[in-house]
């Protein structure tokens, strides 16, 4: 018995062996990868460190992680070649566009690929305490917006966009951070604010004031038109979780990518290809890691719009597994072409400047003006 024993055990042990190298021989890794990625205690950096635990379990690859609380300082080591990947936000829409921080003469339109990206919402909340009801409520009510933070001005005015409406058509209330908007929100100092589904302010509103979610319904293709044309990146999402949320009382909001799996668009294509194939094998590995690793299961994560196009490897994988849509080339083909558009707006635009003698100082403003204007 005790002989029977340890022979059950061993046989479990070389199955257990044969079945992680078979899992291995799947997928070709470097030892070592560098990645970049949201600050340490963000949840940016969770889902990343949990992404790579278990590469580095499952295939003894490396990856150093390095944090950063600023969008140029994520994207920076990509450019410039120090790391491969990155864990980004909405700033690689920017940085494919050229446009906020990205508009300085040093940067300009990136060529950026994304690889996946989890699923996430935003959305407009109205204090309870006013008669807004929906996005149609919306004209003339005091609407909060934070200084320098293109992100958030983005997610107001593509909601605004599928009432109809510009920041022109409402009271715009300048908050200098995040921070001080909501804690004014929950004050009732301004009817109407930008937010995620799970920030804690809406906790702190519900014992007070009150709100509630303004819906944009995916059934309104009119609406979403405008929203596409305000922001490529976002598609209808309806939530079932968050403050004010339930599988009884969902809200229908903006759907959008974060964080994203980035590259550039010069990284190898079989690279890409087995990263994106052995994080979608490791999935078990890492999907209890906290409530929102779910998320990244690949039939949800690999899918378009995202900040900015998916790249061919990536692309290569998603097709083998069934995922990849002629929607989605639809998708990623136009998002390239607006790219396209940018970088050779960018390029007469900084032959114009240097005609016409444009400092470097007046030249984000000077190329905003003509990126606006310019014809293709």
């Amino acid at each position: 018995m005790f002989h029977s024993a340890i022979l059950r055990g061993a046989v479990v042990a070389v199955a257990m062996i044969a079945g992680q190298t078979a899992i291995a021989q799947e997928v070709t890794l470097p030892r070592t990868m560098v990645w970049t990625s949201y600050d340490l205690g963000s949840t940016g950096y969770v889902e990343a460190s949990a992404m790579a635990d278990a590469l580095d379990k499952a295939y003894g690859t490396t990856v150093r992680l390095t944090p950063s609380g600023t969008a140029i300082g994520r994207l920076l080591p990509l450019v410039r070649g120090r790391a491969t990947f990155g864990f980004m936000g909405n700033e690689i829409l920017f940085a494919s566009d050229g446009t906020f921080e990205f508009a300085a003469k040093d940067w300009g339109p990136q060529d950026l690929r994304v690889l996946m990206g989890r699923s996430a919402a935003v959305g407009l909340v109205a204090g309870g305490d006013t008669e807004i009801q929906s996005t149609a409520d919306l004209a003339g009510a005091s609407v909060g917006f934070v200084e320098a933070s293109p992100s958030t001005t983005m997610n107001t005015e593509a909601a605004l966009a599928f009432a109809r409406l510009t920041p022109k058509d409402v009271k715009v209330v300048m908050f200098p951070g995040y921070g001080a908007m909501l804690s004014a929100f929950v004050a009732g100092e301004v009817d109407v604010v930008p937010v995620t589904t799970t920030v804690a302010a809406l906790r702190e509103a519900e014992g007070g004031r009150g709100f509630r979610w303004l819906d944009m319904p995916a059934s309104d293709t009119e609406g979403w038109k405008r929203v596409a044309a305000s922001a490529s990146l976002f598609s209808p999402i309806e939530i079932t979780q968050g403050a004010g949320i339930s599988k009884e009382n969902p809200a229908e909001l903006l759907g959008y990518r974060y964080p994203q799996l980035t590259t550039v668009a010069s990284t190898d294509d079989e690279e890409v290809y087995n990263l994106l194939k052995a994080i979608d094998l490791t999935f078990s590995a890492y999907e209890s890691a906290s409530t929102v690793m779910p998320l990244w299961k690949l039939d949800i994560a690999g899918t378009t719009p995202a900040s900015a196009p998916f790249h061919p490897g990536a692309i290569k994988y998603l097709k083998e597994r069934g995922i990849w849509t002629d929607a989605d080339s639809a998708w990623n083909e136009q998002r390239l072409a607006e790219i396209d558009v940018s970088k050779k707006k960018w390029a007469d635009a900084l032959a114009k400047a240097d005609a016409e003698g444009v400092s470097d100082a007046d030249w984000p403003a000077y190329w905003e003006a003509y990126r606006t204007s310019a014809t293709e």
